[in-house]
């Protein structure tokens, strides 16, 4: 890494520092208001920023080039589909969050429920963020830039040791933006950082393509196109990562789960200053999220043609690729870019785990008679142990064995499948009591372990011993009956939401709530819908499904 690199990388970084420091000079972060949810002073555009930089980080663009560098084009499914969840979300279910006046999920759990769902709801919420989100966030941001900056090499330590390093410097310096400036530094950190990462993340593209048409990029796109047919069929086989059926099965369960019940992403939803731009926010990010395949699987392809597929770890993709196409400049730019797009999913998830705590459980169950001050500052110290929980566990995350970004899906498969369920029934009915969601909370989550741990091996293990048995010694022909053994883990996703949604109506059936559940509704913003939400989602859906259609 060159001084012009280091130049650039520091000079943009302090920059983006000092924007967010003035950003919020003026914002009271005493209070739960200005600390949790910006003082509800977020416009459409900073929303937009702030939710793609939350969702589009290392182990989103390292992970999904990674799988696109193996199996090519189909994993898009990941980015475009989320388009249809954020649509759905936006018409559907902001307007009943926002109309209630609620800070977090779990809150509304409460008010729908109880308060003891709310304290498990909470739970799953912690668990999923300091054990699995976390640690895998620091892990691939720190993969990253040893891998893209040679920094074992520049400061002469080992792999691991560099691995120790950056893992615990990004952490520390995500604590800092979440702990101690809270929303607003987050939000306006993000906005910056989200038009940076755009243009960083369209040169890699551009410079890659330039490469492969020898100065020209229309002839570099249609050599890739040519030389890869396989790469950009968007139909995945039975044995990949993503069988073409499982997008109408469990990966809109993820997606739903992700865009619609996930606190992390809608925080910054719910710091909107009304509805429509809350609608109008989701909307621009949700025709952004269909174009950011451009950054986060094209890249993966051209790695694949550039170096003929020969690299040890498939996850290493998109940093050999950056390094290997980019001027030392726009390098030590581009570091501080995805240096700010791992902080901003590290500190957004770190703010809520803050939120989580201090709002669902240190007030309810710690100190009954907190002040919100004492609240702000209780989630404040649990927001420091967790990142320390996530800075040890992150530098032990071995190589995940079907590539990081389905690891991630299949880890977080067990919380966001119930969760999901009791958020849609919760929405949707008003006499399924307490007790269906907390039955659907426990058992939901055990049902899908037992699937992936127990079912899943056993099934597939036997399959494979019987092929063998058999004499079937091709590779090709054993990776399909392996896959075909027992359902996709999506598949499994979709069948245990329904399996939990069935659960909850029949006890709502069997033991209905005697206090109906009836909404109420705030006063505390303007709750009237964008008038072009529906029309903008619909055009945005259509070019969605356009895309299935080319690359077939």
């Amino acid at each position: 890494m060159g001084t012009l690199s280091i130049v650039s990388f520091v000079g943009f970084t302090l920059l983006v520092a000092g924007i967010a420091w003035y950003s919020t000079r003026k914002t009271d972060e005493s209070t739960a208001d200005g600390f949790y949810l910006a003082g509800r002073s977020l416009g459409a555009l900073t929303i937009a920023g702030s939710l793609l930089l939350t969702n589009l980080s290392a182990e989103q663009i390292v992970g999904l080039n990674g799988q696109a560098f193996s199996e090519g084009i189909m994993v898009m499914a990941w980015e475009t589909l989320a388009a249809i969840a954020i649509i759905i979300t936006a018409i559907f279910l902001l307007p009943k969050y926002l109309g209630s006046g609620i800070t977090t999920i779990p809150e509304f759990i409460e008010k729908r429920f109880d308060r003891p769902t709310k304290a498990i709801l909470s739970v799953l919420f912690l668990i999923a963020y300091s054990i699995v989100l976390l640690p895998t966030i620091l892990y691939s941001g720190s993969l990253a830039f040893s891998t893209m900056l040679d920094v074992p090499d520049m400061l002469n330590m080992s792999e691991g040791g560099t691995l120790w390093l950056l893992v615990w410097s990004i952490g520390i310096i995500g604590i800092i933006y979440a702990i101690f400036g809270g929303l607003k530094a987050v939000a306006v950190s993000d906005l910056i950082n989200a038009i940076g990462l755009l243009i960083g993340g369209l040169l890699i593209p551009i410079f890659g393509l330039s490469i492969i048409g020898d100065g020209s990029i229309s002839e570099g796109l249609s050599t890739l196109w040519n030389s890869n047919p396989d790469k950009f069929d968007s139909i995945g086989e039975v044995d990949s990562s993503i069988p073409f059926g499982t997008i109408f099965t469990g990966m809109m369960v993820a997606q739903l789960y992700y865009w619609g019940t996930n606190q992390s992403i809608l925080q910054r939803v719910f710091g909107a200053k009304s509805l429509a731009e809350g609608q109008k926010g989701m909307m621009a990010a949700a025709f952004v999220k269909f174009l950011i395949p451009i950054i986060v699987v094209l890249p993966g392809i051209i790695a694949w043609h550039l170096f003929d597929g020969n690299l040890e770890n498939a996850d290493n993709a998109y940093p050999a690729l950056v390094r290997e196409v980019l001027p030392s400049a726009l390098l030590g730019f581009f570091a501080a870019v995805l240096f700010g797009a791992v902080l901003s999913s590290f500190n957004s998830l770190l703010n809520s785990s803050a939120t989580l705590f201090g709002f669902d459980l240190y007030k309810q169950y710690f100190k009954k008679d907190a002040t919100e001050k004492q609240t702000v500052k209780a989630g404040k110290i649990f927001g420091l142990l967790v990142a320390a929980i996530a800075m040890t566990i992150a530098p032990f995350i071995a190589n995940a064995p079907d590539g990081l970004f389905s690891y991630i899906q299949q880890s977080l498969g067990s919380l966001s499948v119930p969760i999901l369920a009791v958020v849609v029934i919760g929405v949707l009915t008003k006499k399924v009591p307490a007790l269906g969601a907390k039955i659907v909370l426990t058992a939901g989550v055990l049902m899908y372990l037992i699937s992936l741990l127990v079912l899943e091996p056993q099934f597939r293990d036997s399959a494979v011993a019987a092929a063998e048995a058999s004499g079937i010694t091709d590779a090709k022909e054993l990776s399909v009956i392996k896959a075909t053994a027992y359902p996709h883990f999506l598949h499994v996703m979709g069948i245990l939401f329904v399996v939990n949604a069935i659960i909850m109506l029949l006890v709502g059936k069997l033991k209905p709530k005697t206090d109906v559940y009836v909404p109420i509704k705030t006063t505390e913003i303007d709750t009237t819908p964008w008038k072009y939400t529906k029309p903008v989602g619909v055009a945005i859906a259509v070019l969605v499904i356009s895309t299935y259609l080319i690359f077939r």
